[in-house]
């Protein structure tokens, strides 16, 4: 059984716990972490995200393109801890906590119908960025969880996130957001580098 706190829409707690299908039943806010790991692409100037394939086991979105690593906030644990947790079990990465930037919080809703019933997802997520230079054979992926891992360029899966050309169960405003976020990274990434050539 997976207890889960409850969640004001500031993030902070109610003081109450209920169990995962629960929260998923009747549709209560809870508490996420979403870690999207990024990789600049010095040829071309630009980043790449890491996008997971959810295990077609899955309960809920089989087989859809999801955030890098993400995952529930269990009661009793803090948003931070939770992300280095899902990191490792996830994608077999050991992240230090000052490696994981927190960017943005983010409030999403989704509903839909696994397997005749229906799942309604209201979660308050931390979002963090994870710099990561690994490729998708150097990490070892939850076989129960994950199917596979891509990176894509950022630019070009916001396009297909846009044109819904993939399945997958992506907040759009939440990536939109990260968007921008990338962006300034690879702002700050070229001003290094012709800062390095002086």
């Amino acid at each position: 059984m997976e207890l889960i706190d409850l969640r004001n829409e500031d993030g902070s707690l109610t003081g109450k716990v209920k169990e995962r299908s629960e929260i998923h039943r009747d549709g209560d806010l809870h508490g996420t972490v979403h870690v999207w790991l990024i990789r600049y692409r010095e040829g071309r100037q630009s980043a790449e995200v890491l996008l997971q394939k959810r295990s077609a086991h899955k309960d809920s979105f089989p087989g859809s393109y999801d955030i890098s690593s993400a995952g529930h906030v269990p009661a009793g644990t803090d948003f931070l801890e939770s992300a280095q947790r899902e990191l490792e079990e996830e994608l077999g990465i050991k992240a230090e906590k000052k490696d994981l930037h927190h960017i943005f919080s983010h409030i999403g809703y989704k509903e839909a119908r696994f397997y005749g019933r229906v799942f309604k997802n209201y979660e308050y997520s931390q979002v963090y960025l994870y710099e990561c230079a690994l490729e998708p054979e150097e990490m070892k992926l939850q076989e129960e969880e994950v199917e596979s891992v891509l990176w894509i360029d950022y630019q070009e899966c916001l396009k297909r996130i846009r044109g819904n050309e993939m399945q997958h169960c992506i907040f759009q405003d939440e990536f939109e957001e990260l968007s921008k976020k990338i962006q300034e990274y690879v702002i700050n990434k070229k001003e290094r580098k012709n800062e390095n050539r002086f």
